[in-house]
């Protein structure tokens, strides 16, 4: 049995399960070694007041994760995704998009208009969301300045 429902910080050793094992790995390879560090992370994107967060549960154990916000904009309300993941042993089986038609109904109903999220070029989330209706911004730019 498959559930998507929202969550929150009370899901958070879940969330951090899920999250550390999906990005540590290919094709992310993101280096969470410092515990404090991730756990900010996560607190940033769970524990805020306009925070959103939804798992995707598969007979009782999360596989899929959704961190972002809403976000009040011109063109309405809009659900930001910080970040989304499916199980590295669950990927490629539809549960991702299962997933995101399970968030899509759910946002629809609280009254929000769209979703924005970015992800890298390079990676198979790019076609994964093209796959699933997304449509890239053309002109749109993101900046980094390290400091």
């Amino acid at each position: 049995m498959v559930e998507c429902r929202k969550i929150g910080t009370e899901e958070m050793p879940a969330i951090r399960e899920l999250f550390a094992g999906v990005f540590t790995g290919e094709p992310w390879n993101d280096d969470w070694s410092d515990g404090e560090q991730l756990d900010l992370y996560l607190e940033d994107l769970v524990g805020q007041q306009n925070s959103l967060t939804y798992g995707l549960y598969e007979d009782g154990r999360m596989v899929g994760l959704s961190m972002g916000r809403m976000k009040h904009w011109y063109t309405g309300t809009e659900y930001y995704i910080d970040e989304l993941c499916i199980r590295t042993d669950r990927q490629g089986t539809g549960l991702g998009t299962l997933f995101l038609q399970e968030i899509e109904h759910a946002i629809r109903e609280d009254g929000m208009v769209q979703i924005f999220l970015q992800t890298s070029a390079d990676v198979p989330a790019y076609q994964f969301y093209r796959k699933n209706g997304f449509q890239e911004l053309k002109g749109h730019v993101s900046f980094q300045k390290r400091i």
